[in-house]
């Protein structure tokens, strides 16, 4: 993203929960003690946080010499997609873009779930599933997309076949380099067109 003139803010999100490494040992999907680790994790980040800390990041961020007033733009992996879209709907006239990339729970019955939050959103969206993401079903992506349809406003929706999820990620034992680089030509498209 830097190397493409892009001021980039990496917060740890999970400061509530601890400081780095949050994980103190390998990531395996599935594995009980990662799973366990990862709901500890997600709990300390409701939505009502992901608001407020996502305003507080783009105040940071906007303070910081050399970064330009305008519209920004957020990326989300796995539930920080969520995240993007919170942070869009709390900041209509700031957010101009979120991109989220095997974003889970996106659609839930859940009274807080992210697809909720599509009339407050002004931004433009692009999501970027996975297959066979227990996160994100197949019959969620559908749920969600018929959610976008519904809204109005400018998305794109697709899934990335023979990828997994956190297919994007160069250590995770299912990256998929053609797909991660599609996926990053596709924030690069995104963010150009709104940035």
């Amino acid at each position: 993203m830097a190397s493409n003139r892009y001021v980039v803010l990496l917060p740890n999100i999970f400061y509530h929960t601890g400081k780095p490494p949050v994980l103190g040992y390998p990531i395996k999907m599935g594995d009980e003690a990662t799973m366990k680790r990862i709901g500890e994790l997600r709990a300390g980040l409701p939505p009502a946080a992901q608001e407020r800390d996502g305003l507080a990041y783009v105040d940071y961020l906007s303070k910081q010499p050399g970064v330009k007033n305008g519209p920004v733009g957020v990326v989300g992996y796995c539930f920080s997609g969520a995240m993007g879209m919170r942070m869009a709907a709390a900041m209509p006239g700031k957010i101009a873009a979120v991109a989220s990339f095997h974003g889970g729970g996106l659609y839930s019955q859940d009274p807080s779930s992210p697809h909720k939050e599509l009339p407050r959103i002004k931004a433009r969206l692009y999501f970027g599933h996975a297959v066979e993401d227990r996160s994100m079903p197949k019959e969620a992506i559908e749920k969600f997309e018929k959610a976008l349809a519904g809204w109005g406003g400018k998305y794109e929706s697709e899934t990335y076949e023979g990828s997994h999820h956190s297919w994007t990620t160069l250590d995770s034992p299912v990256y998929n380099k053609p797909q991660a680089e599609r996926a990053f030509g596709k924030l690069m498209e995104l963010f150009g067109a709104t940035l």
